[in-house]
């Protein structure tokens, strides 16, 4: 094994093996990070490399990354771990390059490092970084600007898509805290995402969702009130609003779609500062998802995850597999190089969460849907499905998102409460 020392905290290889990684223990390292996608010839494996890694005493991290296929969120993770780990840390790929292209991208996405500086550094080290320096140069070609928020109790991703030019931005999908075990509802995501907001000296002009979910509540009302911004939806949420207002037999909830400032009706246009945007209607997940196209980036939520977790489910009451597959060709019909974000990510392996890809990547890698037809798909679909609980904050979320994520009001002794149906999703999988 090639060792190269960076700095005190790091020092990157390339592949080591189990005596390799033993040896690293005695001269003193504490923590492992592998940047090899498991399929990748030659590499020992996570589940390996895991064991190893705990058998000599060093903590581990699994970032699987190549160049071609690199978004910020492989080299936020990747700068977070070194962040946290305990050091002297070893990160090691198939030569070494890799994990000396993550941590110069990272020194500079945190600001440490300019971009002009990246080739610089990697001569120092002995490495050619020209793969490092194209694609920040792609990155600062991307319009808009997106900043994926990862919230891991409910494996959603939350956006803020900003113009770089006007500053103008929206938030997609926020989500607004809840323990099921105790009740109690937070704004701690919610208010990263101001945080954020305020630090980068954005203004918020949309809070859109791309329909009411059923694993989350969504954080839309509450940001309305700090910030003033208008929430908007899918024009088919009055849909939803209709068939869950049966299943909760509530009477009282209005079915118009009033919740919200703006409906999208499918093919609506709107602007995002200056930056065009269109809304794709895209059910099958629910009878209200959309898909919000902005600049070159999708947002395409529960329609298809990353390549390596396949698409997401459409058994919900209202889900179709067939319409799911037709909202899917729609946005697989948008450009090869249209980066598509997604609304979850369940860390396959355990690897770093990631949520942004390319239709081009879908096409190729997506095993539901690289060479499978519509027939196929379906009844893999519907077999999978079959297999699925219900996500366990279903019956909690819903009441609060077909209101725009407006909790139940106070009642007589201030305390707000959730009305559970039982028996309402027959033939469900426990």
């Amino acid at each position: 094994m090639k060792m190269t020392r960076i700095n005190d905290r790091l020092t990157v290889a390339d592949q080591p093996m189990a005596d390799d990684i033993a040896s690293a223990a005695a001269q003193g390292f504490c923590t492992l990070i592998n940047l090899r996608p498991d399929a990748e010839e030659g590499a020992l494996g996570t589940r390996a490399e895991a064991r190893h890694a705990g058998d000599a005493g060093l903590a581990y991290h699994f970032t699987p990354v190549t160049m071609d296929e690199l978004t910020d969120a492989d080299v936020e993770a990747f700068g977070s771990a070194l962040a946290s780990a305990k050091s002297p840390v070893l990160a090691h790929c198939k030569s070494g390059l890799r994990a000396v292209s993550l941590f110069a991208l990272s020194e500079v996405l945190a600001g440490r490092m300019k971009a002009d500086d990246v080739l610089s550094f990697g001569q120092q080290h002995g490495f050619d970084l020209t793969s490092a320096a194209r694609w920040l140069q792609r990155r600062a070609a991307y319009s808009p600007l997106v900043k994926g928020f990862f919230d891991p109790r409910t494996w959603s991703v939350q956006y803020v898509v900003s113009d770089p030019e006007t500053r103008h931005c929206a938030i997609i999908d926020p989500v607004l805290d809840y323990d099921e075990k105790s009740g109690q509802t937070s704004t701690q995501n919610a208010d990263r995402i101001l945080a954020y907001v305020a630090e980068q000296g954005l203004t918020v002009q949309w809070i859109l969702d791309t329909h009411p979910h059923a694993d989350h509540f969504s954080a839309a009302q509450y940001l309305k009130e700090k910030t003033g911004a208008p929430t908007a939806i899918g024009d088919h949420v009055v849909d939803v609003q209709s068939l869950w207002k049966g299943i909760y037999n509530w009477p009282d909830l209005k079915t118009d779609g009033s919740q919200w400032d703006r409906l999208f009706p499918p093919g609506e246009t709107f602007k995002l500062g200056n930056i065009e945007a269109k809304v794709m209607f895209s059910p099958g997940h629910t009878l209200a998802s959309i898909t919000y196209v902005i600049g070159d980036a999708a947002f395409i939520h529960d329609t298809m995850f990353m390549p390596d977790s396949g698409t997401a489910r459409a058994d919900f009451p209202g889900g179709s597999a067939k319409a799911l597959w037709n909202s899917i060709q729609d946005i697989l019909a948008l450009p090869d190089e249209t980066r598509l974000f997604t609304g979850h990510d369940y860390q396959p392996s355990g690897r770093n969460p990631r949520w942004e890809s390319t239709v081009a990547i879908q096409k190729r890698k997506n095993p539901h849907l690289a060479g499978v037809e519509e027939a196929a798909f379906v009844e893999l679909r519907r077999a999978r499905d079959r297999t699925l609980p219900m996500p366990k904050l279903i019956l909690h979320a819903l009441q609060v998102n077909v209101r725009g994520g407006r909790l139940p009001e106070p009642e007589e002794n201030g305390r707000r409460y959730l009305k559970i149906p039982l028996n309402a999703l027959e033939g469900a999988t426990w």
